[in-house]
């Protein structure tokens, strides 16, 4: 390639990439986003009714959804960046995505018996009602896979679904 053929690509590149950036704008008086009425992007009206009939269940008993915060801030801790799980309101999140996925209704309420059954098992009393060390000393048999004896196989396997779901739930909220 010759001097003047890669001026002549450099001057058209940079006039195509001019003319994509420009028609990308968002023109005034519009709104790219497209949202519904219920101002969610992406939500079909069945779906918008759906989310709001499961917004207005309850799955998970008091002292379950208790035991789910307590574990999503042992999971994500508030820290000098940011606020805890509880602050994202994760176990709402969780509540929400447990009525939804089916699927994951059944493993969720048995990990949470277990959780309890394991404390109960440790220091004679349910997770929640647990000290703050005895129950970082119970979540560190189970967070840790490859470490875990394999009697608490039902406890890694439950942890690592509270995992995934509180972080998702956390790094997709406001917070």
């Amino acid at each position: 390639m010759n001097r003047r053929d890669s001026l002549k690509a450099l001057a058209v590149g940079t006039v195509s990439v001019g003319t994509l950036l420009t028609s990308c704008d968002k023109k005034e008086g519009t709104d790219s986003t497209a949202k519904g009425e219920s101002g969610v992007y992406g939500r079909t009206p069945e779906e918008t009714l759906r989310d709001e009939k499961l917004l207005g269940e309850k799955f998970f008993t008091a002292a379950e959804f208790a035991t789910i915060t307590i574990l999503g801030d042992i999971i994500i801790p508030k820290d000098d960046r940011s606020g805890s799980a509880s602050d994202a309101q994760v176990a709402d999140f969780i509540e929400f995505m447990v009525k939804d996925q089916l699927n994951l209704q059944l493993p969720t309420r048995g990990g949470l018996k277990w959780l309890d059954i394991k404390s109960y098992k440790l220091f004679k009393k349910s997770f929640s009602d647990s000290t703050p060390d005895q129950r970082v000393q119970l979540i560190d048999l189970i967070a840790y896979p490859e470490k875990a004896l394999p009697e608490n196989a039902a406890g890694v396997s439950f942890f690592n679904t509270m995992r995934g779901l509180t972080a998702t739930g956390f790094f997709t909220s406001k917070i």
